[in-house]
């Protein structure tokens, strides 16, 4: 683990789990629509949203998509990775008071390259509302010894 209490790349093996959760409320929702200038009526007015096929407002997908964010910046690899690529397929909607639950698991490691691949996973009463895959930077232990020798070296 890095000082950080992330994981460096050599603890990492095809498999690994971890999840994070997090219960979207109207805050985040309204809090987001003015972060981001996504006003979209779907997601903040009521009225309009009950006449859709949703029969009711949404949360961003995007937002919901950041609980996968977490899910890697806080448990799996951790602090200190850091996202090259994210895809992801909506599957369903989250509705505001929802607990959407993100998962990661280690798909492949290129050591190498300092790469990992996750499956990323959201669900919602065990439902899942999004599917995919990120690419996570991860730091080498290896690595990061080697440095600090060669700058005490020049110090």
């Amino acid at each position: 683990m890095n000082s950080q209490n992330g994981y460096d790349i050599e603890d990492l093996s095809l498999g690994m789990s971890a999840s994070f959760a997090k219960t979207i409320t109207e805050a985040d929702i309204v809090m987001f629509a003015g972060v981001s200038g996504d006003n979209n009526a779907i997601h903040i007015n009521e009225e309009f949203a009950s006449s859709t096929a949703f029969g009711g407002r949404i949360a961003h997908g995007i937002l919901t998509a950041s609980v996968i964010s977490a899910a890697i910046a806080g448990r799996l690899p951790g602090p200190g990775s850091v996202y090259l690529e994210q895809k992801m397929r909506f599957c369903a909607p989250v509705r505001p008071g929802d607990t959407v639950h993100a998962i990661v698991t280690v798909k492949a490691i290129e050591v190498d390259r300092g790469r990992v691949t996750l499956d990323t996973t959201c669900k919602v009463a065990g439902r899942p509302v999004i599917e995919g895959e990120a690419m996570v930077r991860v730091d080498s232990r290896v690595k990061r010894e080697s440095r600090a020798v060669a700058a005490q070296a020049r110090n």
